[in-house]
């Protein structure tokens, strides 16, 4: 054990509890001292964290965040209330993300010479899924209507766990390619992924959902018991999707959305337990991005990887939102902020951690990059707008006269749902 490395991380831990309440809302978020923490203390400044991307450590906590972060989020979607309440994030989730996906791959074959068609789908899936975390100026905020924050909520909420099927289907394609195998192998593997795990996780959750609801009737277990039953069915429905040859990252997601909606009872520990537990997970995610994946990733970075990434937070995002959300009477102001307010950030890490370990790719090295590089300004963009932008369009609401559920942002009533 490196205990310098172990000392650095706890302080860093300590204080940013410490002055989490002051930093509320301001520019400083999170992902952001993270970042900047791990790229101080990694090896390219200090070396207090000798950490590197081959590290089997960084695969690990890449791992586990990704379970319990699908599975959290998921669980905390009230699907009842989405089929109510569904015209804003379902368009962006079914019309959106497709777009983004399908305009990122072409601006990729575009910009990057040598890159297959699978590849830049692939890089496109990677980047699509949102991080509302990196905006939480923005969903925390009530002076933004209501109906946005949980618009953006749902969206960051599901689209991660919508994306990673186009993501391992791409993967395994551009695999094919390279490897110069029979596609149709990997088109197999890939359909017992996409199968399978989501089978294992629907067992998992409606099981597990049972057998919490039959404890607390007859009391034999204590609420404070429910995140660690949380934890145990994530990686239970990852595990057992892995053995019967699924993805286990699917089923987490899927077993975390079965077991929200099978429970009869709200699951006040749970969502405690994904806020800190999680809460922390996240931030060391951010600290290895910053200590070993930027370093990395800056030195074959070009000024087209850099256009690419501002692309992608830009046009190739708030288009294909302004897009989906045509006839709901949304007006171009709401629908520019809700593109802009697409973040990329911990999925986006997590799933390149994937792919990297999973596929073989001919363009690899230049998949990460772009994926970093886009990561890193989103990390900085949107953590130093959420606070303003979020003030002047819940000041720009409140100027017209109109509430939350208002002509600013659509005619149709919306009311929040669990999240």
């Amino acid at each position: 054990m490196n205990v310098t490395a172990v000392l650095s991380i706890t302080l860093a831990l300590v204080a940013f509890g410490l002055i989490s309440k002051k930093i509320e809302g301001s520019i400083l978020t999170g992902p952001i001292l993270f970042s900047v923490f791990g790229l101080l203390a990694g090896p390219a400044a200090f070396g207090l964290i000798p950490l590197q991307i081959s590290n089997d450590a960084l695969h690990l906590l890449a791992e586990v965040t990704l379970i319990l972060v699908l599975f959290s989020d998921a669980a905390s979607i009230d699907l009842a209330q989405l089929r109510r309440d569904h015209n804003l994030p379902v368009r962006m989730l079914l019309i959106g993300m497709p777009l983004s996906i399908l305009f990122g791959a072409a601006a990729a074959l575009l910009l990057f010479g040598g890159l297959g068609l699978w590849e830049a789908a692939l890089l496109a899936a990677i980047l699509a899924p949102t991080d509302a975390a990196l905006g939480q100026a923005v969903v925390s905020n009530r002076v933004v209507p209501v109906r946005i924050r949980q618009a953006l909520n749902v969206e960051s909420g599901l689209n991660d766990g919508i994306a990673l099927p186009f993501i391992l289907i791409f993967g395994a394609l551009a695999s094919a390619v390279h490897a110069e195998t029979d596609a149709a192998e990997w088109l197999i593997f890939g359909t017992k992924q996409i199968v399978f795990g989501p089978l294992a996780g629907i067992a998992v959750g409606y099981v597990g959902a049972k057998f919490v609801s039959l404890c607390y009737r007859t009391q034999w277990m204590s609420e404070s018991a429910e995140g660690m039953i949380a934890l145990g069915l994530a990686f239970g429905a990852f595990a057992l999707a892995e053995t019967v040859h699924g993805n286990g990252f699917i089923a987490a997601f899927v077993a975390g959305l079965t077991f929200g909606n099978t429970l009869q009872q709200k699951c006040k520990y749970l969502y405690e337990f994904a806020e800190s537990e999680g809460q922390i997970l996240i931030l060391l995610t951010f600290m290895a991005f910053g200590a070993a994946m930027v370093p990395q990733a800056m030195s074959g970075v070009t000024m087209i990887h850099i256009v690419f990434a501002l692309l992608a937070l830009t046009v190739l995002r708030m288009l294909p939102i302004h897009l989906s959300l045509i006839g709901t009477g949304i007006k171009p102001v709401t629908s520019g902020f809700l593109g802009w307010f697409g973040p990329r950030g911990l999925a986006s890490i997590l799933f390149v951690l994937l792919i990297l370990e999973e596929a073989e790719l001919e363009n690899e090295s230049r998949i990460f990059a772009v994926v970093i590089i886009t990561v890193a300004l989103s990390v900085v963009l949107h953590g130093i707008s959420a606070g303003p932008a979020a003030r002047w369009y819940g000041s720009l609401s409140q100027q017209m006269g109109e509430c939350e559920e208002n002509r600013l942002v659509s005619d149709e009533p919306f009311s929040a749902s669990r999240q």
